[in-house]
């Protein structure tokens, strides 16, 4: 590594299998990898795995990430004495870079409907009509990204919600209702089954203001919760199933439902199973995802 290197952190790639994997990950963290790494070196996909069980690709690359100032050659000479001359390792310099401001410049705001925008708060939407909603990328619940939460953010987008309850079913992040709210909903609900999803909806709410209109509820029946003007439920086409006299509960006389979580051909078992309480007004599809707008009888 020449003195114009000192700064790079390096990059140490093994070809191997998937059954000498956990041996060769091992090894690099032995010679001082502050992380390991598996990808596919072959782009063969692999299904998801049981659990407790790490299934691998039949040909695997472990890739090492050293400090910088690493003697690159110097590891690799350890690994091919170890290893033998026949196992493929490779190694590369990483120039030092800000990784953060890195990571933050590949987002943007994302605008849902007419005036409705999701905007991480490093940045700013230049639009004197907009209405961001505040949410930082990252989350396990949802920020905007995934077809299934815009179609219901556009959903909410397109609808007058002056003085309208709403209630977001499986809230996840918060964002459905807080999008409600800062769109003028006079109140929302929020029902998860999940207290990690509970907290990230408070805080959540907190960071964009509308906490004092904003009722969370932590696994609690349908009969607890007041009925909404407008239901939102985005979450997948099973639960959704099993849950349609939940969600009929939820939802008011003559009040909107949005489902979605649905994938084109879970289509028709959806509206079937909603049909009994919900008269389905349409269906919109996006990038293979389906959202299903109908109304309370």
């Amino acid at each position: 590594m020449t003195q114009d290197h000192q700064n790079d952190w390096v990059q140490i790639r093994i070809r191997t299998d998937s059954k000498l994997s956990d041996t060769v990950s091992d090894l690099l963290e032995q010679l001082g990898a502050l992380a390991v790494t598996f990808e596919d070196a072959a782009d063969n996909p692999i299904l998801e795995p049981r659990p407790g069980e790490r299934r691998l690709w039949p040909n695997t690359d472990v890739i090492g990430l050293f400090a910088q100032g690493t003697d690159p050659s110097a590891v690799v000479n350890k690994l091919q004495a170890i290893l033998g001359d026949h196992v493929p390792v490779a190694a590369t310099s990483l120039e030092e870079r800000n990784w953060i401001r890195c990571w933050m410049d590949q987002f943007k705001p994302i605008k849902c409907g007419r005036r409705l925008w999701i905007c991480p708060s490093w940045l700013h939407v230049d639009d004197k009509d907009a209405v961001t909603v505040m949410l930082d990328p990252g989350l396990a619940f949802g920020t905007g990204t995934h077809p299934t939460t815009w179609l219901c953010l556009n959903f909410l987008d397109a609808l007058d919600l002056k003085g309208k309850n709403v209630t977001d079913y499986g809230c996840g992040s918060g964002i459905l209702a807080i999008a409600a709210l800062k769109l003028g909903a006079a109140h929302a609900c929020g029902v998860d089954i999940d207290p990690q999803a509970i907290e990230a909806s408070e805080d959540n709410a907190g960071r964009n203001g509308v906490q004092d209109r904003f009722t969370l509820y932590l696994n609690r029946p349908a009969e607890e919760v007041p009925k909404a003007d407008v239901t939102v439920a985005n979450i997948l086409a099973g639960p959704l199933t099993e849950l349609e006299s939940e969600i009929a509960k939820l939802t008011a006389k003559g009040g909107l439902l949005a489902l979605s979580g649905i994938i084109e051909d879970q289509t028709e078992e959806i509206c079937d199973a909603y049909a009994k309480d919900f008269e389905i007004k349409s269906r919109t599809v996006r990038e293979g995802w389906v959202r299903i707008v109908a109304q309370k009888r």
